[in-house]
């Protein structure tokens, strides 16, 4: 969200606030008033009394002492309900606030997470290259990598900037190439976990209504997950199809499989499940993957989950649809 937009959003809030306290005040004052002339006039009585020119006039005598009860009570009820308005004033000044904080720390721990795999697999790249180096192995190879996971890392933070100022890019992904480019970013870290990495391509022509670079990312986080659920030596496959209008992707890992009582919260925020001895997860990954799809008509599910691994299915339309 722009500035201006902040600053928009910032004086609707306090005109709302102040329409709230002057209209509920006015409402109570006017009660207040109401009920008072009902006391006196309930309260009062009318007696004839001599008249400065002799003869009698009708007085309209109040009794304080009947009124003074009904006076305080109504005096105590109106800084009650003046204090409840005052409140629900605060309320409602705060709320822009507490929106904004709440996007705030979720963009810090989303861009946080998202950068945090592109980095370990510049980092994992860059021990590659000082090992090839070290033997007088040629590194123009990796040295292209390297500019690759650069590129990278500038698109994703692109991409989230994007998405937090409610903009986006072009809703259109080449899956064979966003898929490719998430196994080139994911292939050292896998390489390192000493995970078998296997990408199958994707259908000739297939594309999703859902920008290049975020459908990347979202394979990136679903690969990433499944590396970091398989013991070595395991297995990390992905694999696309079409179904009617949608793109499927399914990333299958052969890990241990989440435990049942997990499974209906794995994509939560912040839900983690047992330690793997890797890199210590935040629980944000699918999380991250389950709002991005959601936010292009798409969705992630748990397709299969055993003791011997699972599936992981993302489904998105496609850019014909």
């Amino acid at each position: 969200m722009t500035s201006g937009a902040d600053r928009a959003r910032a004086r609707r809030a306090s005109l709302g606030v102040g329409l709230l306290v002057g209209g509920a005040s006015a409402v109570i004052i006017v009660l207040v008033l109401l009920v008072q002339l009902v006391v006196i006039r309930h309260s009062s009585h009318v007696e004839n009394v001599p008249g400065a020119h002799g003869g009698e006039v009708d007085r309209l005598v109040v009794e304080v002492n009947h009124i003074l009860p009904w006076l305080l009570t109504l005096g105590l009820a109106s800084v009650v309900l003046l204090a409840l308005i005052a409140w629900a004033a605060a309320r409602a000044a705060v709320a822009p606030l507490t929106e904004a904080l709440r996007m705030q720390h979720s963009f810090v721990s989303d861009a946080s997470h998202e950068l945090r795999t592109p980095l370990a697999a510049v980092n994992a790249r860059i021990q590659i290259l000082e090992r090839r180096h070290r033997q007088g192995k040629a590194i123009d190879d990796t040295i292209a990598e390297l500019r690759h996971d650069a590129d990278t890392l500038d698109a994703v933070l692109t991409d989230m900037l994007l998405v937090a100022e409610g903009e986006q890019a072009v809703p259109v992904a080449d899956v064979d190439v966003a898929v490719a480019a998430a196994r080139a970013t994911i292939a050292p870290l896998a390489e390192a976990a000493h995970v078998e990495l296997v990408v199958a391509a994707a259908p000739a022509g297939a594309s999703a209504a859902i920008p290049a670079v975020t459908l990347s990312r979202l394979c990136v986080a679903l690969l990433d997950n499944a590396v970091q659920h398989t013991p070595a030596g395991g297995t990390v496959s992905l694999s696309t199809s079409r179904f009617g209008r949608s793109i499927e992707i399914r990333v299958g890992d052969t890990g241990p499989g989440i435990p049942g009582e997990h499974l209906d919260r794995i994509f939560d925020r912040f839900a983690r499940g047992a330690e793997t001895g890797r890199p210590r997860s935040f629980g944000l990954g699918l999380a991250i993957v389950r709002d991005a799809a959601e936010r292009y008509d798409g969705e992630v599910a748990v397709e299969a989950s055993t003791p011997h691994g699972t599936t992981l299915l993302l489904r998105l339309p496609t850019a014909s649809a």
